[in-house]
């Protein structure tokens, strides 16, 4: 069974959708399969290391970018297809050829965000990059997904016959280094402060989190740290940095919390390594990586109650309201205050992530790929 993997997306994913593929093509390579031969479109860690078109800033970017995407889906990927002639293609990215393909495909849709929060994205650009979407979706196109919330939600929104599969995907691989020095250069220490790791998107509800721990300095007098490390949202529509800058300004939390921006793997570490906990309070996720980051690296974790982040944390986490600051502040002030809570989360935590390992990962596909062959 020949498999093309589809990787070109690589030169422009930052976040989740980057950790996805290139984690996928690592396990594809570090837990092969007899029956099955992998081909890539591209070198993973060269199309990601491309910085063509990352951190575009002016429209004629944006549209030389597109451009190049529709190229390559429409055109330079099904040429590929009649040079391998592979019995499987596998698109991580929502798109698929539009033209008829002799092979079967898997389409992988990490969340249903394109339908359910419209409003988030610029109206012409979700209309175009809906049509490529719908017009990808074959009779013969299996799509993977991340949870089974968002399985659901795409059932709905989609609206189609096609087979929908869940695949647990896994976190970044990153060894156990830290960086020396990093944390109190960032005037934190260690154990003393929360800890938020992503982007300013607006459904993060990340001004939410300054909100409920403005409330718990003033329930606890205590001298723990906010820290939200990350850039900007992905659009003008979902960036929500202006406003958590504002609202630090006016709770006058300059020296509480930490804006360091976007952080290095090692930095990543570091944060993860010193925090006290992580917290979540998302609107809405399609999975929720960092939730099996940091019970990895064995801080508990405090999270909405949005579906795909309680499938996930399995119960391994404290859950708090989605959208109430106040049930924040109190999940976040009990913690703070059980110690014993604290280390069973902890313990909890340990064992729920390791459901998430790249073997298991990479083996799932193997099951769906050679179901399609019978």
């Amino acid at each position: 069974m020949k498999v093309l993997l589809d990787l070109q997306y690589l030169n422009a994913a930052t976040t989740g959708i980057k950790t996805y593929m290139l984690e996928l093509a690592k396990a594809a390579r570090d837990y092969p399969n007899p029956e099955i031969e992998w081909v890539f479109t591209h070198d993973p860690e060269k199309q990601s290391e491309d910085k063509t078109f990352k951190n575009l800033n002016s429209k004629i970017q944006r549209l030389n970018y597109h451009l190049d995407y529709f190229r390559w889906k429409e055109f330079q990927l099904p040429d590929l297809v009649k040079k391998h002639q592979p019995d499987v293609l596998i698109c991580l990215d929502f798109v698929s050829p539009a033209t008829a393909l002799p092979c079967r495909r898997l389409t992988v849709f990490h969340d249903a965000f394109f339908w359910q929060m419209p409003k988030n994205y610029p109206a012409w650009w979700r209309k175009y990059f809906l049509s490529l979407i719908k017009k990808g979706i074959k009779e013969t196109t299996s799509i993977i997904t991340t949870t089974n919330h968002s399985k659901a939600a795409l059932e709905k929104h989609l609206a189609l016959p096609n087979k929908i599969e869940v695949v647990y995907q896994v976190p970044k691989t990153l060894n156990q280094e830290v960086k020396e020095g990093f944390l109190k250069e960032s005037n934190l220490e260690q154990g003393k402060y929360f800890l938020h790791i992503g982007t300013f998107d607006k459904r993060k509800n990340l001004a939410l989190l300054v909100e409920a721990f403005d409330e718990f300095l003033k329930k606890t007098n205590s001298e723990f740290k906010l820290v939200l490390a990350g850039g900007s949202g992905q659009s003008v529509q979902m960036n929500s940095l202006p406003l958590v800058k504002n609202l630090v300004k006016k709770l006058g939390l300059e020296e509480k919390v930490v804006l360091p921006g976007y952080v290095s793997d090692l930095e990543v570490n570091t944060l993860y390594d010193g925090a006290f906990a992580y917290v979540f309070p998302s609107e809405n996720e399609g999975f929720g990586i960092p939730i099996v980051e940091a019970m990895r690296a064995g801080i508990p974790v405090i999270h909405s109650d949005q579906p795909a982040l309680v499938e996930v944390s399995g119960g391994a986490g404290i859950v708090c309201k989605t959208g109430d600051s106040g049930d924040l502040a109190e999940k976040m002030v009990l913690l703070s205050r059980e110690n014993t809570l604290r280390g069973l989360l902890i313990q909890k935590g340990l064992q729920r992530a390791e459901d998430f390992s790249p073997k298991k990962f990479i083996e799932a596909f193997h099951r769906i790929i050679l179901d399609i062959q019978n």
